[in-house]
């Protein structure tokens, strides 16, 4: 089987598992991304040189206890401000001019922060108002992939300037912006006629979190993979990789998706 035909067929099913289990029920969405958090939580401990023999139980154990508690205000408060606060200390990371070397109590803190809270907290993304939601999360989603694709194809096409060369030398400023503009005409479609809100600002502050924070995340995993000297973070999707370059930007979207809903729930 050649390259192309195999990463053509894993992100199929990637896809198709995805999508199927979100839409199925809160209880499904919940297995798989428990799952993912598992072999995210390996793949992290190999690359950061951490014990997963302690880590992956630990992790497990967290999400088992803590994925449905999004009722639970303060405790859901207390979690997505520790999210954000490790997600700020990776953006000091990465726009670190100097190769910082983390401590093990710090490369644990990240396997919480970075890691493990952002899987949980992408059960609470899908709560809305009247209980379990599929379209919210799906949507979600939906945005990252069309930044993904909408940078990508406009910085082929039209980038001249490097946005992060230091880390993802292909990435253009042209084809962030272009990213940017496609996912807040997506997110105008969605929730115009698969979502069906009527409070268009709502999703377009969401637009444009998933395009800058998407974007992040991408160069996050990227800078962690060089400072660890390999290509991908594992290689259970032939031809894309490991869990963690998938999600890679959705588990760094999730806790900044969080926070703006937390912030309307306090102001409304």
């Amino acid at each position: 089987m050649n390259e192309t035909l195999k990463r053509a067929l894993s992100g199929a099913v990637y896809v198709v598992l995805l999508l199927g289990c979100i839409s199925y029920s809160k209880e499904s969405l919940a297995v798989l991304f428990g799952l993912f958090l598992l072999i995210g939580v390996y793949e992290f401990c190999k690359m950061a040189q951490l014990n997963y023999y302690v880590s992956i139980p630990l992790a497990g154990l967290a999400y088992y206890f803590l994925w449905d508690k999004s009722n639970d205000i303060q405790l859901k408060t207390f979690i997505i401000v520790g999210a954000i606060l490790i997600s700020i200390k990776l953006l000091f990371y990465l726009f670190s001019l100097q190769k910082t070397t983390f401590t093990s109590s710090t490369r644990y803190l990240l396997l919480v922060g970075y890691i493990t809270i952002p899987f949980i907290l992408t059960n609470y993304v899908a709560l809305g108002k009247k209980g379990y939601n599929p379209k919210i999360l799906i949507s979600i989603i939906i945005l990252i992939w069309t930044n993904d694709t909408f940078a990508y194809l406009v910085g082929k096409n039209f980038g001249k300037n490097k946005l992060f060369p230091s880390v993802s030398p292909k990435k253009t400023i042209e084809g962030f912006m272009g990213g940017v503009v496609f996912t807040c005409i997506a997110s105008v479609l969605l929730s115009k006629f698969y979502i069906e809100s009527t409070i268009l600002y709502i999703w377009l502050v969401i637009a444009i979190i998933v395009s800058i924070f998407s974007t992040l995340g991408d160069l996050i995993q990227s800078k962690f993979k060089r400072v660890a000297g390999v290509k991908d973070s594992g290689n259970i999707m032939p031809g894309h990789g490991g869990i963690l370059d998938r999600l890679d930007s959705i588990i760094f979207v999730v806790p900044f998706i969080n926070l703006f809903y937390l912030i309307l729930y306090y102001v409304s």
